[in-house]
C-alpha cells in the first residue's frame, strides 16, 4: 500500500513496490516526486523527519534530517543586520536543508534499489511533464508579483509566458532533472 498527498507520488511509491522494491525504495521515489509535482509543499531545501519500525527492532527508529542553522548565524551577525530577531522568511530565516540527505541515507541503509532507479520516477516528471495542481497553480499566482520582481528564474521556469499558469497545465522542470541526474552520477562515481 501507499499514499500521499499527490496521485503521481502514490503511483510511483506503488509502482516500486509492485516492481520488487521495499517500503524504504517506495517512500524515497514517491518523496522525490512530490519535489517535483508539490514544489510548494515539498523541496530538496525541506526537511525531513522518518519514525519507522523495522520487525525485529525493540524500537522505532527516528531519522532526522533537519537542517542545522549555517554557521554563520550567530547572535552577533543577526544584531550586525540591525536585527532583534531570526527573520521568519529569506536567506536569513533559512537552514543548511536536510531532507535530500536524509532521504538518501534512508535509502543507502534500508533501500534495496539503486538510486538510478528510485529517482527514475521524478527525473522523468521533472524532465517530460506533469499537470500542474490547483494548489501550486494558486501559489504561483500568489507569489507572481514576488516572482516577476524579485525571483526572476522562478518566474522564468514557473510563468514562462509572463502569468500563472492554469491548474492542470504541463509543467516541466529539466533544470531539476539535470541535478537529480547529476546526483546518480555523482553516486555512482563515489562507490
Amino acid at each position: 500500500m501507499s499514499a500521499s498527498t499527490h496521485w503521481l507520488a502514490t503511483a510511483s511509491a506503488q509502482s516500486v513496490l509492485e516492481r520488487g522494491g521495499n517500503a524504504f525504495d517506495a517512500a524515497v521515489a514517491a518523496a522525490f516526486v512530490l519535489h517535483v509535482v508539490e514544489p510548494h509543499l515539498n523541496g530538496p531545501g525541506g526537511d525531513l523527519v522518518a519514525i519507522f519500525q523495522q520487525q525485529d527492532a525493540p524500537a522505532p527508529t527516528v531519522l532526522m534530517g533537519q537542517g542545522p542553522a549555517p554557521s554563520g548565524a550567530t547572535i552577533e551577525h543577526y544584531r550586525g543586520e540591525g536585527l532583534d530577531l531570526v527573520p521568519g522568511g529569506g536567506a536569513l530565516a533559512a537552514a543548511v536543508p536536510g531532507a535530500v540527505d536524509a532521504w538518501l541515507l534512508l535509502l543507502r541503509d534500508h533501500g534495496t534499489w539503486e538510486l538510478s532507479d528510485v529517482l527514475g520516477y521524478a527525473i522523468g516528471y521533472a524532465r517530460d511533464g506533469h499537470p500542474l495542481v490547483p494548489g501550486a497553480a494558486a501559489t504561483i499566482e500568489r507569489v507572481a508579483e514576488l516572482f516577476r520582481q524579485d525571483w526572476p528564474t522562478s518566474a522564468a521556469l514557473w510563468m514562462p509566458d509572463g502569468e500563472p499558469p492554469a491548474a492542470g497545465t504541463v509543467v516541466r522542470n529539466p533544470a531539476y532533472a539535470a541535478v537529480l541526474d547529476g546526483l546518480v552520477h555523482a553516486s555512482c562515481t563515489v562507490r
